[in-house]
């Protein structure tokens, strides 16, 4: 697919923000939504897994193209139809530079090209998106394929936040981009308190921590002292949704009523409203797309103040 054929589609990040949807009107609360939350589509992780070969494997993608059918499938039957579908991250296996990644790109738009066009695609970008130590090249490649790396937008008075949590891991190759990153995060925190948000959502790929915000740095979660600042900043934000781990998780951050970081592996819905302004919940349904993880979330209420997330199995 040519990049004009995809701009269409995918590009609807482009200024730090989303074109899908008007800034001046969605700031006002309407009344509930959804949105529906997928995360690692990762085309070619489950033969690099089998073989045992994580860092060059992945010739192979067959099972993950029919389990991301079957997840558009489902979202296109859903009546009312979700405000938007956002896709936390690890969208192909192949790191930048690496053998099939074009190839598991391309197979990826072909799929989600068929998501109903009354449904929005929020794409965010994860490590084997744009490298574990991304580089200016890596982002580049990533805008020009899937649209900016980080922006917000609203939709019926929520502000989301959508951020490229590779400069909060390693941000050595490109000290200027992650510095531009944190200023625009900032501001966009200033603007939310400023136009006194009720409420505000983070999406980013790597969570901030798995147990506990004190436990031993990983692979799989942000350094401690990054993710000292980051929780404190997203307690005034509300909730922080990410990817990565491939596991259902909830930690929590003991200064916020709502979860800091609820990870989104497998396909999930979420639901605002006045008595839970975030409930997550696992569709029995779509069970069979472990692979391919999907959440709704809808916003029932505006003024509600005490928010928690809950799961069902």
């Amino acid at each position: 697919m040519s990049t004009a054929e995809a701009g269409g589609v995918f590009h609807r990040a482009r200024g730090r923000t989303l074109d899908a949807f008007s800034s001046e009107k969605e700031r006002e609360w309407k009344g509930p939504f959804y949105f529906i939350q997928g995360a690692d589509p990762q085309f070619g992780l489950m033969k690099a897994w089998a073989t045992g070969d994580c860092d060059n494997g992945g010739d192979e993608w067959e099972q993950e193209i029919r389990l991301a059918e079957q997840a558009v499938q489902a979202i296109n039957k859903l009546n009312p139809k979700p405000k938007f579908f956002v896709l936390c991250g690890d969208l192909v296996h192949a790191m930048p530079g690496r053998p099939w990644r074009k190839e598991q790109t391309e197979d990826l738009q072909r799929v989600l090209r068929t998501v109903d066009s009354d449904i929005p695609l929020v794409l965010v970008s994860g490590n084997h998106d744009v490298g574990n130590v991304p580089t200016p090249e890596t982002i580049a490649e990533f805008q020009r394929t899937w649209g900016d790396d980080y922006f917000s937008f609203w939709v019926g008075g929520v502000l989301f936040l959508v951020l490229n949590s590779q400069f909060l891991y390693d941000a050595s190759r490109c000290p200027a981009l992650k510095q531009e990153h944190d200023h625009w995060l900032d501001q966009q925190l200033r603007t939310a308190g400023q136009r006194a948000c009720r409420h505000a959502v983070v999406f980013q790929h790597i969570p901030l921590f798995l147990q506990s915000i004190g436990e031993d740095d990983d692979y799989f979660n942000l350094t401690k002292s990054v993710r000292k600042e980051m929780a404190d900043k997203f307690v005034e934000a509300g909730t922080c949704v990410h990817a990565h781990t491939h596991k259902m998780k909830m930690p929590y951050h003991q200064r916020s009523p709502v979860p800091v970081a609820p990870c989104a592996s497998p396909a999930r819905t979420a639901h605002f409203s006045s008595w839970e302004p975030l409930r997550f919940s696992f569709p029995e349904k779509w069970r069979i797309l472990s692979s391919f993880p999907a959440l709704s979330v809808t916003w029932q209420d505006s003024s509600c103040d005490n928010c928690y997330v809950s799961f069902w199995p």
